[in-house]
């Protein structure tokens, strides 16, 4: 009997692997499309916007033309751009494939561009002996383990809570201008000091119906009560100190996240530009061959339900950035001023 089902497992195998070897191209195109786009039409968080007919006959016809799965990716742009659905991506072998949104250089300052260039990782620092300053950039990783989760954001906190120990500061700069998107997790997380025991976000469908919510509790990152990954915390709570946030145009996606979790907070300001207007939540999906599917699946809101696309600061700051002396930034200057006062 043993035999008899190692000689059938070995036939079995055999079958599979002729089958994959008889699978064409097309064939693999038409499987991965024929799981995305019903999917697509039942989870899209804008999908009764959409003429689903139309849209998927001319998908299908597109398809024809490509020799290969990989190339087949490159209408992703296409089809994302067709429902609008400019959040939305497909990752295949650590390649992101959708709609690219670009600023207008011109609307950018040359300071912002050229710190940008740099690839700026997170900084915590003090300015003028009497504020705190955080540069919280956007954390691209899709490694939204629990354990990675926790590294990345425990390494930060950590950052700011020697920054606290040390100094008796005014308030605090959070600067998300460079902030461009990734996993908003982790950058909340890090800030969980500001945040405190709170709901922080949430989202709803499109109808302002509630959908999920989000809250710290005690370094718990806790998303519809589940716990999702933490940090340890240390010392006092800051959730009542004085805290100006800066966006800028291209605070997108998760960085616009961050953002709204200091919506409804005491002692806070908003100043900059008003943001990219990404505010959608997405979800990872896996797709045949390996692939991933991020889909815009609810609109994102701040801890009270207010949905904002984009995000308006209380005082606008536009091109007067000033990273190499961030005192002479005009957005800093404000920030400071907001601060200062009694």
């Amino acid at each position: 009997m043993r035999k008899l089902w190692l000689l059938l497992g070995i036939c079995s195998l055999s079958l599979q692997l002729n089958a994959q070897k008889a699978m064409t191209s097309q064939d693999s195109i038409k499987v991965f499309y024929d799981k995305l786009l019903p999917l697509l039409k039942s989870d899209y968080v804008y999908k009764k916007e959409v003429d689903w007919k139309t849209v998927s006959s001319e998908t299908n016809q597109n398809l024809k033309k490509y020799n290969d799965f990989k190339s087949s990716l490159k209408e992703t742009e296409v089809l994302f751009g067709k429902i609008k659905a400019t959040h939305c991506k497909v990752i295949y072998k650590d390649k992101v494939y959708g709609v690219t949104l670009k600023a207008s250089a011109e609307n950018l300052s040359q300071q912002w561009k050229d710190k940008y260039a740099t690839k700026p990782g997170f900084e915590v620092k003090v300015l003028d002996g009497k504020v705190g300053y955080i540069m919280m950039p956007g954390i691209k990783s899709l490694d939204f383990s629990q354990e990675n989760t926790h590294k990345t954001a425990q390494s930060m906190y950590d950052q700011i809570a020697e920054i606290k120990a040390k100094n008796k500061l005014q308030g605090w700069i959070i600067d998300l201008r460079l902030n461009t998107g990734g996993n908003s997790a982790p950058m909340l997380l890090a800030l969980y000091d500001f945040l405190g025991d709170n709901d922080i976000w949430g989202t709803v469908d499109v109808n302002k119906k509630q959908k999920s919510k989000v809250r710290l509790e005690k370094g718990k990152y806790l998303d519809n009560s589940k716990k999702t990954s933490h940090i340890t915390p240390s010392g006092e709570l800051l959730d009542q100190a004085k805290v100006a946030v800066i966006t800028g145009q291209l605070t997108a996606s998760s960085g616009e996240v961050t953002a709204l979790a200091f919506k409804g907070r005491p002692n806070t300001i908003f100043i900059g530009e008003k943001t990219f207007g990404m505010t959608t939540a997405n979800v990872n999906v896996e797709l045949p061959f390996s692939t991933v599917l991020i889909l815009s699946v609810a609109l994102d809101t701040d801890r009270n339900g207010i949905y904002y696309d984009p995000i308006i600061p209380d005082i606008a700051v536009s091109k007067q950035d000033n990273f190499n002396d961030l005192l002479a930034d005009k957005n800093v200057q404000e920030a400071i001023s907001f601060i200062s006062k009694k």
